[in-house]
């Protein structure tokens, strides 16, 4: 298929590529806007590191055709905060020292958004299955969940 312009809004900000319809969303956050929160993990939906919030869920964009994400919205790990200005999500992951190599935290963080936005105060089970689909080999998930819960206090009460 040919290349054509498409119009896609991340971020907040209305953004314009030129790639075939069927490109995966992910090859075009990395490689055409710089964002490089969600990773490249197993291509195949699986692992998660290349989570990303469109309309309200968390989806995996390395299975995602950007031709399916035209007039909606895309947050990145990099549209909820920044290392100046963190999200409660990602400072309670940052407080709980939930990341070892880090490789999954793209993933972890966006699915917890996505399950916190729907669940304020989810259970350890609810928590366990929301993240169920994102793997980290390095066994920090007892830390992930401490993070899940701080950050759904952190919710709760406001920003520090």
């Amino acid at each position: 298929m040919a290349e054509e312009n498409i119009s896609l809004t991340v971020n907040g900000r209305a953004q314009s590529v030129r790639a075939d319809p069927r490109t995966p969303l992910l090859y075009v956050l990395r490689n055409d806007l710089q964002l490089n929160g969600p990773k490249f993990g197993c291509g195949l939906s699986q692992c998660g590191a290349c989570t990303v919030i469109l309309g309200g869920n968390a989806i995996r964009s390395c299975v995602t055709p950007l031709k399916s994400v035209s007039a909606k919205s895309v947050t990145t790990l990099e549209g909820l905060g920044s290392v100046k200005k963190m999200h409660p999500i990602q400072k309670a992951f940052l407080d709980e020292q939930a990341a070892q190599c880090g490789y999954c935290i793209n993933g972890m963080i966006m699915t917890t958004k996505a399950l916190l936005d729907k669940t304020p105060k989810p259970t350890d089970s609810q928590i366990k299955q929301a993240l169920a689909g994102n793997l980290c080999r390095c066994g920090t998930h007892s830390r992930i969940i401490k993070a899940v819960k701080r950050a759904a206090r952190m919710k709760k009460e406001g920003p520090a």
